[in-house]
């Protein structure tokens, strides 16, 4: 059995409630329920931190136990050479995951730190862009 972990960064606790034309109005933790019952032959577990020394640890924790991560880093994405570093440090494959399009907005979100050491990156096809991480770790 493929175990994947989900690792999502700042403020994607408030899903569901923040910025719903951007971010939905589904929660993850409902989300969750369905990519779970999605891939019952997968082993998904998930965690998530505002704090980016946490995220770090946790990256560093399963990044040589699991078949793979799926990392929405969120706002760290844009400053995080920290995170970047970790990633760069283990052996599971990391994909970057972003809900809304990051090259449709703001300038500043179309730069990634994290985009050079991961295996892939999914952006713009809301919770599902998700989904998509779990399939390229599940059929690489």
């Amino acid at each position: 059995m493929k175990k994947i972990m989900i690792i999502n960064g700042p403020n994607l606790n408030l899903l569901g409630t923040r910025e719903v034309d951007i971010y939905g109005n589904i929660s993850f933790e409902s989300y969750l329920k369905n990519l779970k019952k999605k891939y019952s032959k997968v082993d998904i577990d998930f965690f998530q931190s505002n704090i980016e020394g946490e995220l770090i640890d946790k990256i560093q924790e399963v990044g040589f136990s699991y078949d793979g991560i799926v990392l929405n880093a969120a706002a760290y994405t844009h400053t995080s050479v920290g995170i970047s570093d970790s990633i760069a440090a283990i052996s599971s494959a990391v994909i970057e995951v972003h809900i809304s399009n990051i090259h449709a907005r703001e300038e500043f979100r179309s730069k990634s730190l994290i985009s050079k050491n991961v295996k892939g990156i999914i952006c713009g096809f809301g919770l599902k862009s998700y989904d998509l991480a779990i399939d390229s770790i599940i059929y690489k």
